[in-house]
């Protein structure tokens, strides 16, 4: 759909289910254009919506013709003063699909239209209510599921990441236009740029952006879950520890290597950070097709994990053992840990032996539960998310990734065009490609396919 088109859409008045699907007590049916207060004043019998204040809630029911279908609550917002700038309602029902579905009906009849996908926050953003990364944050915020993803989505709802993002655009702007302004007084041979302070400016735009570029590898996994391998040899008891880190009977637990064919998933948080918890094969000479399988599945979880809880049993493992399968683990270049199981199935003196020999190894009892928050606290401390601990801006969006590394690139050339004194037309054409790259971060540079694709993401009502 072509931008003309979105603005057109912009003169209805557009109706969806602001709350979730199925039965609850309440459900808000949301309503936002020119003819909002029109449209339910049509079947809201109570006051007249049209001469009542903003930010007011009025009593009364939603009727077609004589038939009442709810008693509900009707919240008035009078654009600007809403959250897509134009005049907005939220009818209150009961929570019943069957009248939700009735009411949305009635108002449809009555001249709204069935919103779009991300419809209402597609609207916020053509209207001025915040930029294109705000309005993706709103997505990350509703779908953020930990201390960790909550504040990073809201730091960038509150436009902590566009600031920054802002800031940058105005220093090249500026540097641009002095440029510019030189290109035009060409046969005068005026300078308006200054080399040296484009020099500097270059290498802080260098330092900000790496540092936002660095902080994806960290935001990435801090919105999707930081995946952790546990893996060991069959019997282990890599499948007792998910158990008893889920604190409850998630994987099937035997005495028979091998029953683990395949890889068995669930989520947990620890310290505020969601982690994506990952029971695997046990890795040995596989016995028969189907184990080998399994095997070669736990050995490509592991290759992709953020972090691998590797797990030694203190009964059957020798020292040469160990020293041997931390050997491999170290040429893997992942994160991991070394966790001792069955550690109340040994003797004392062991314990000692096992301490002196690998004293970073944290020694547990899955079976019992026994030492699990020892091995918690290790993880967090292996896990180290530096920006989200100081509130730092956190780049957590593939797209802003993306359009990064290219404003990086375009960055790159205009400082090695400095370095080769090239003429003005070509740093003034390298700055203006790393200019476009972060405006389209923020949405002042857009097109339709870009607008399309991201708020075709969101939920309907949103």
């Amino acid at each position: 759909m072509s931008l003309s088109a979105y603005l057109q859409d912009n003169e209805d008045t557009i109706v969806a289910l602001a709350t979730a699907q199925g039965i609850g007590a309440i459900g808000v049916i949301r309503l936002s254009g020119p003819e909002a207060f029109t449209i339910v004043n049509k079947v809201f019998k109570g006051k007249n919506l049209e001469k009542a204040d903003s930010h007011t809630i009025h009593f009364g029911t939603i009727r077609n013709g004589e038939e009442v279908l709810d008693e509900v609550l009707v919240s008035i917002f009078r654009g600007p003063k809403s959250y897509t700038k134009e005049d907005v309602i939220e009818i209150s029902c009961h929570g019943s699909p069957y009248i939700l579905q009735r009411v949305i009906k009635l108002l449809l009849k009555s001249g709204a239209r069935l919103a779009k996908a991300g419809e209402f926050t597609r609207r916020a953003f053509l209207n001025g209510q915040f930029d294109l990364a705000q309005a993706e944050a709103v997505a990350d915020l509703i779908n953020s599921d930990s201390e960790a993803a909550h504040m990073a989505a809201m730091n960038q709802m509150r436009g902590g990441f566009s600031h920054k993002i802002q800031a940058l655009r105005e220093e090249l702007i500026h540097f641009a236009s002095m440029i510019e302004l030189e290109l035009d007084f060409g046969e005068e041979d005026v300078e308006f740029a200054d080399r040296s302070d484009l020099r500097n400016l270059i290498n802080r735009l260098i330092t900000t952006i790496d540092g936002l570029i660095d902080s994806f590898a960290e935001g990435n996994v801090i919105k999707n879950g930081v995946p952790t391998v546990i893996a060991g040899k069959p019997n282990a008891g890599k499948s007792t520890l998910l158990n008893a880190l889920l604190n409850e009977e998630k994987a099937i637990v035997s005495d028979i290597p091998g029953t683990t064919r395949d890889f068995i998933e669930d989520e947990i948080h620890i310290d505020g950070v969601l982690f994506r918890f990952i029971d695997t094969a046990g890795i040995r000479e596989a016995k028969d097709k189907i184990e080998a399988i399994g095997v070669e599945r736990t050995k490509a979880q592991m290759q992709k994990a953020s972090l691998i809880i590797y797990l030694f049993d203190l009964t059957l493992e020798t020292v040469t053992d160990i020293h041997k399968e931390i050997n491999v683990l170290e040429n893997l270049c992942i994160p991991f840990i070394k966790a001792g199981n069955k550690v109340d199935l040994i003797e004392e003196k062991e314990v000692e032996q096992i301490k002196k020999q690998f004293p970073d190894m944290v020694l547990i009892s899955a079976g019992q539960k026994a030492y699990i928050e020892d091995l918690k606290k290790r993880i967090t401390e292996v896990v180290q998310f530096k920006h989200f601990k100081t509130g730092d801006t956190i780049v957590t969006n593939i797209r802003h990734y993306d359009n990064l590394m290219q404003t990086r690139e375009a960055i790159n050339a205009v400082s090695e065009g400095l370095d080769n004194q090239v003429t003005n037309d070509f740093l003034a054409l390298d700055i203006r490609n790393a200019l476009h790259h972060l405006g389209e971060i923020t949405g002042e540079i857009t097109t339709d396919d870009l607008l399309s694709n991201i708020f075709s993401k969101f939920c309907i009502g949103k």
